[in-house]
């Protein structure tokens, strides 16, 4: 007989390499789940596994995750061992009480549910309110101070929604003392949250008003909506007939919408370095965004998609300056250095 497909499947997926796959980091990244639940080897399995049905073999059948964790399986085994126990004196009281037990352990559970739904729902209000606000202030016919407040106003949500995130995802240092906190900020500083929070502050606390710098912020926004309502509307009839082919768009283009972030993120540094001749300046943003942009090149999460960009940049530009401005070889050279170290 031979041997089941889907367990073939199920070892391939589990074979697979996930680790020298950038696409899951930043899909892990983007995964909202409790921070003692990410630590599970049984749910970092299963959504390996959803990560390999969507960019890699979509026919791999993925269970849905037992909901239940162990210690409301400790709890309910204590509990069943205390009624049998009881049940040699009383048995019809015991099996009222194991009645009232199973009924509030169900409660219990859908408490929990409840609660990660509304983590979920609070993520996915901010994220539409932001991808409404930003389409607001790059809307031509909208008046100049609106158009710069709701330009504000967009930074300011994106920079909540990152922080609330990393909060759910990381919760807080075990303790504020100084090692704690740079443990903690080891392993947040190279997620993608905490770099469009660093993203956002370099705007939102400046004067200079780039509507370009908008477009990271709406392709993040764009697909964090999406994904939320692909995973709980999916059987509302107003989904079904207008926003299930835009929402199945935009998460069949993830990579897409990574890459033109990139560009954005990049092109935003250029007009940075161009406003410094300009009476609207300013020295110290362009500074720290540079600083930003060279550790998006090295960040796991946005490596593959910057390097990809600056490699086509100097495919461009190094031909140019090596025919009509040699000069400029040293500066170039100097500036890649320090790009590199």
């Amino acid at each position: 007989m031979a041997e089941d497909p889907q367990k073939q499947k199920r070892m391939a997926a589990a074979a697979y390499d996930y680790e020298n796959d950038p696409r899951w980091a930043d899909y892990w990244s983007n995964i909202l789940i409790p921070p003692h639940m990410a630590s599970r080897s049984d749910v970092v399995d299963h959504f390996k596994r959803k990560f390999y049905q969507r960019y890699i073999d979509p026919d791999l059948v993925v269970e849905t995750m037992s909901s239940g964790s162990p210690s409301q399986s400790s709890k309910s085994s204590a509990s069943s061992s205390t009624s049998s126990a009881a049940n040699d004196g009383a048995r019809a009281h015991n099996a009222g009480s194991t009645s009232r037990s199973s009924r509030a352990s169900a409660a219990a559970g859908s408490n929990t549910g409840s609660m990660g739904w509304d983590r979920q729902t609070i993520q996915f209000s901010v994220n539409a309110w932001v991808f409404i606000v930003a389409v607001l202030a790059i809307f031509p016919l909208v008046t100049r101070s609106l158009s710069n407040r709701a330009y504000r106003l967009s930074f300011m949500g994106t920079a909540c929604s990152s922080l609330y995130s990393l909060y759910a995802l990381y919760g807080l240092p075990r303790a504020w003392t100084m090692h704690y906190i740079q443990v903690y900020f080891q392993s947040i500083i190279t997620t993608k949250d905490f770099i469009y929070f660093i993203y956002c502050l370099t705007f939102v606390t400046s004067h200079l008003c780039l509507k370009f710098a908008l477009i990271p912020i709406l392709c993040r926004a764009l697909e964090l909506v999406a994904k939320f309502l692909r995973r709980n509307f999916n059987r509302s009839t107003l989904y079904r007939k207008y926003l299930e082919d835009p929402c199945l768009w935009v998460e069949s283009n993830t990579t897409t919408l990574s890459i033109l972030s990139s560009h954005a993120e990049i092109g935003v540094g250029f007009l940075l370095i161009v406003s410094l001749f300009s009476w609207q300046r300013n020295i110290i943003q362009t500074f720290m965004y540079w600083q930003l942009l060279k550790f998006m090149y090295q960040a796991p999460v946005t490596t593959g998609y910057h390097q990809s960009v600056w490699a086509k940049i100097g495919r461009t530009v190094n031909p140019l300056i090596q025919r009509y401005t040699p000069f400029l070889n040293g500066p170039v050279s100097a500036i890649q250095r320090w790009w590199f170290r």
